[in-house]
């Protein structure tokens, strides 16, 4: 798939707005990035141009946006973008939208608090497997025919130095 990965930094601007909807829960919230440059003249960092994008939300993430997200936070997110262009009142009309995979908190300007969010039970019907024993047993305890051949017999050759 050809889809436009992005990720932007940049803080809440609108209270984010949960839905239930028959498809499953969403959230979307407006998200405010805004450039900043140093103006060298003045030697002080200064205000670029501000660009709003309207962040979606689907399933178990449009459940904790709901529940971590607030105006002002300063967040990051990573998502599909997807740019619309449609006519309203005889007016063109373009908007920036980030279907969201990833959002977190940004913090390189404050902390956070993470809680893991309790997942369903398994569903009815449908047993949780035994996670398997991956550590293979010494080859002392193994059955004979199952033990690795004794590779003493072949020579090893030495390490050749790098230098």
């Amino acid at each position: 798939m050809n889809e436009t990965m992005v990720c932007v930094v940049g803080n809440v601007a609108t209270q984010p707005v949960y839905r239930e909807s028959p498809t499953g829960p969403t959230a979307r919230f407006r998200l405010a990035v805004t450039a900043r440059y140093l103006d060298r003249e003045k030697n002080v960092w200064t205000d670029g141009h501000t660009n709003f994008f309207t962040v979606w939300a689907r399933r178990s993430l449009a459940t904790n946006v709901a529940a971590s997200v607030a105006v002002g936070d300063p967040l990051v997110v990573q998502g599909r973008l997807k740019v619309r262009t449609e006519q309203r009142e005889g007016q063109g009309w373009l908007s920036a939208d980030l279907d969201a995979a990833a959002i977190g908190h940004d913090l390189s300007r404050g902390t956070s608090a993470f809680r893991r969010s309790s997942r369903p039970e398994a569903q009815a019907g449908v047993t949780a497997q035994p996670e398997p024993n991956w550590e293979t047993e010494p080859a002392s305890r193994m059955p004979e025919e199952t033990q690795p051949r004794e590779e003493a017999e072949q020579p090893h050759p030495e390490p050749v130095g790098v230098t």
